[in-house]
């Protein structure tokens, strides 16, 4: 190979050596050949406090002391799995199944689930549960003075494509008081959970639907702190994925992890 060619191949290495400083842990030893990615740390900075003094339930929930890491046992790494044999063919189909029409606005919620590279996540169980149209949940928790469904419990879960994608259809959830503060109202809003290949692999969020009043009285919306995470858990209106004269669509696609990450809940 010309002298000329050789120069040229080296000079990105130099230039690479120079950026990082010859103590850099990033460059390799004497003749150990290439060097190794740095690690891409997430952001940080847009996961919510877990002491938020206006989200008032954080008081006593919140750990007061730094998390301590329990290495994770072979249990733990080869279970339990996640069989695509555990979804049923209607799962993903939050309106059917009680015998009835569900009452309310119906939407489809889809989207696509992708890693910290932007490479879309096949086989990912994706699990979805939400207030019903007049804001209630179906548990006994729930003493909301407005009308449980009798057509509708407000959960549901699929897998994955091979492409990453996922898809609901579902009734567009209503707002709901919480008792937070005074006259307090939660967005409405869809809670979303993701599973890895194990039950210790997951990851929870909440999806929101476009130009909600109640954004700017939200303590929980507003913990966290950037705006462009905030609109990361926004849905995005898409009339080309609505079912003709049945159905509006939303989409909200997920990324796991990255700078563009989705806020998740407790993922801090």
């Amino acid at each position: 190979m010309p002298e000329e060619a050789k120069a040229d191949r080296r000079l990105p290495g130099q230039e690479r050596r120079a950026e990082l400083g010859s103590q850099s842990p990033l460059w390799p030893a004497p003749g150990s050949g290439l060097a190794l990615a740095g690690y891409r740390r997430d952001h940080d900075e847009g996961e919510p406090e877990r002491d938020w003094p206006e989200y008032r339930g954080t008081i006593l929930r919140h750990p007061k002391r730094p998390p301590v890491p329990i290495p994770d046992t072979l249990s733990e790494l080869t279970g339990p799995l996640l069989g695509a044999d555990r979804i049923g063919a209607a799962d993903f189909d939050l309106t059917a199944g009680l015998g009835g029409e569900p009452q309310g606005q119906r939407i489809i919620v889809h989207g696509v689930v992708r890693d910290g590279n932007g490479h879309p996540l096949p086989e990912t169980l994706v699990e979805v549960w939400q207030a019903n149209a007049a804001g209630r949940y179906w548990h006994q928790g729930d003493d909301h003075p407005a009308p449980l469904d009798p057509h509708f419990e407000g959960v549901g879960r699929c897998l994955t494509d091979r492409d990453g994608r996922y898809r609901f259809l579902t009734i567009r959830p209503g707002a709901y008081p919480w008792r937070n503060h005074f006259n307090a109202w939660r967005p409405a809003h869809i809670h979303f959970s993701l599973f890895g290949r194990a039950f210790t692999q997951r990851l929870i969020t909440q999806m929101y639907f476009p130009g909600d009043p109640l954004f700017v009285h939200d303590p929980i919306f507003n913990s966290i702190r950037d705006p462009a995470d905030r609109r990361r858990l926004i849905a995005g209106f898409d009339l080309e994925a609505t079912a003709h004269e049945w159905a509006l669509a939303f989409r909200f696609d997920i990324v796991l992890r990255g700078r563009a990450r989705t806020p998740f809940e407790g993922a801090a």
